[in-house]
């Protein structure tokens, strides 16, 4: 099926979860996650009207994006995990490192960034019971994560990210979204202003929906898209 086609079938979706939820369509982006695919995917993808794409790795994304980004304006932001010595590549090539899970990876992004033009980008990962073992475990860690960001001048803290537990029990995948609102809630108390945490990347193919009623501002969408 013609990506335009599965596009309008998850915005009708997403219009539906926003009216259940009494929230504004224009509060949510629709990510469009690229990873595992080949560039003419991600041309169809704008073609269909998505201007916010996600991608796992470095030098996939580099091979992929690079003359694109030249003649798009679009963002594209880092959703899979970071490794160190992929840093350097990262800060030059992505809007938003949405995958920051560590301090040592805060670390590395603040010492890199200061040869981009405008600060970098940076969700906080909530590991919030996703089978992987990537992201913040414990509040203390992102806490001094944050003071981290907010004191480098090449970083931007944006706000949060998540994956939930892959599981039909909606309430397992609700109480993961909520364990992301309760942290933004905390963040915005103890650092504000609340802009620096308005971002809650929540929700995939498989709960998107719910995660809209929970207050997700983006959704990275890859398998229902590109079905």
């Amino acid at each position: 099926m013609p990506i335009a086609e599965n596009a309008a079938k998850i915005e009708e979706r997403i219009q539906r979860a926003c009216a259940t939820a009494g929230r504004k369509r224009d509060e949510i982006t629709l990510m469009g996650v690229t990873k595992f695919l080949a560039a003419d995917k991600v041309e169809e993808a704008w073609r269909a009207g998505i201007r916010c794409f996600g991608e796992s790795r470095v030098k996939e994304a580099a091979e992929k994006f690079e003359s694109f980004k030249a003649l798009h304006n679009i963002q594209l932001h880092l959703i899979g995990s970071l490794q160190r010595n992929k840093a350097k590549t990262a800060v030059l090539f992505f809007d938003c490192i949405q995958s920051a899970d560590r301090e040592e990876i805060i670390a590395e992004l603040a010492k890199h960034s200061a040869v981009r033009g405008r600060p970098l980008d940076v969700l906080f990962e909530l590991h919030t019971g996703e089978e992987t073992k990537s992201g913040f475990a414990d509040m203390d860690a992102v806490f001094r994560s944050a003071q981290m960001v907010l004191e480098s001048p090449h970083l931007k803290a944006r706000g949060l990210m998540t994956m939930a537990p892959f599981t039909q029990d909606t309430a397992l995948i609700r109480k993961s979204f909520r364990q992301v609102v309760s942290a933004q809630k905390e963040l915005e108390r103890r650092f504000p202003p609340k802009e620096n945490w308005e971002c809650l990347s929540m929700g995939m193919s498989n709960d998107f929906e719910i995660a809209v009623e929970e207050g997700s501002t983006m959704l990275r969408i890859g398998s229902l898209l590109f079905k």
